[in-house]
């Protein structure tokens, strides 16, 4: 089976177990959270074989995760303990009617932001078939951003297929144009680029889904597939373009880490070399299942319940 490799911040999420304001909860279940964790479990999920590179701290919280990464079979044998910084950790209160969550983080100064140059050395990249990469490492920290920049260069120069997608964070980066510049700079590497349409009216200035293509694509991307919520999908790929409509589910439930399982149902596509119709379709399906749960990745799907829901939805 194909090989994925991803680089990011697992952090441990604590949830609310009830509505109401964070600083009136008294209990909070502990699961973890960050966008590439779920791209990942997603993939594994899918039945990818799946390696994830980062560092954690010495501490419970890094300890829980390694163990939450082992157990849903993803590879750690690119995670390292860091016995002075922290593993971050995320609260998140409870939503069930589709809104908004309200998640605060506390990642500044990480082990994980502490992730170098050095650390990309490190990785036999013979055995990796694709590469996906979001924007929040390059927020966290000078040396992540130079490590960023140098796991695409080497994927790149190995003939590895490269997925980016943007995840913006404003409150990680110093200022929106520092944000731009390098996310462009970055999306322009990639093979693959994964924004949404909000996102790119950031990025490129238009939210206009054929020119946000055209921008990337005269920047040397191949494939622009652009995300419209819960309109559907765009992508444009070897002068062709496609729009698929999103599935109706029967009731929103949590927002966070629908887009994540859409990367999920690309990149897998991508590896089993399907069509960008079904490429359109499975991610769709998997950003739906995934709305329709609460937690950052409890929808993510495996292949027979992926294949189940479209059969009854199509």
């Amino acid at each position: 089976m194909k090989k994925v490799l991803l680089i990011g911040e697992p952090m441990a999420l604590l949830t609310a177990d009830r509505s109401g304001p964070l600083e009136e909860i008294e209990h909070f279940t502990r699961t973890m959270s960050g966008a590439e964790v779920n791209v990942a479990i997603g993939l594994s999920r899918l039945g990818f074989n799946v390696e994830y590179m980062t560092r954690l701290g010495d501490d419970p919280f890094g300890h829980y995760i390694f163990n939450k990464l082992e157990n849903s079979n993803i590879g750690t044998r690119f995670i390292s303990f860091d016995s002075v910084y922290r593993t971050g950790i995320q609260l998140k209160n409870k939503t069930d009617d589709g809104s908004d969550s309200y998640a605060p983080y506390y990642r500044k100064g990480s082990a994980a932001s502490r992730i170098t140059t050095e650390d990309i050395q490190k990785i036999d990249f013979s055995e990796i078939d694709l590469i996906h990469v979001t924007g929040i490492p390059p927020a966290l920290s000078q040396s992540n951003r130079e490590a960023t920049f140098a796991l695409m260069e080497k994927a790149k120069t190995a003939g590895i297929t490269i997925t980016f997608d943007p995840n913006l964070r404003p409150a990680l980066w110093e200022n929106e144009e520092t944000m731009r510049q390098v996310i462009n700079e970055l999306a322009f590497q990639a093979d693959i680029f994964l924004p949404g349409k909000e996102e790119s009216s950031i990025l490129c200035g238009t939210d206009n889904l054929e020119e946000i293509a055209a921008f990337y694509q005269k920047h040397g991307v191949k494939m622009v597939i652009i995300k419209d919520g819960a309109n559907g999908a765009y992508a444009n790929y070897e002068g062709n373009a496609y729009y698929l409509p999103a599935f109706k589910v029967d009731k929103v439930v949590d927002t966070v880490g629908a887009g994540d399982g859409f990367a999920v149902g690309v990149i897998s596509g991508i590896l089993l070399g399907k069509d960008m119709v079904q490429i359109l379709k499975e991610a769709n399906a998997i950003g739906a299942l995934q709305v329709m749960n609460i937690g950052d990745n409890e929808g993510l799907p495996s292949r027979s319940e992926l294949d189940k829901f479209i059969s009854l939805h199509s």
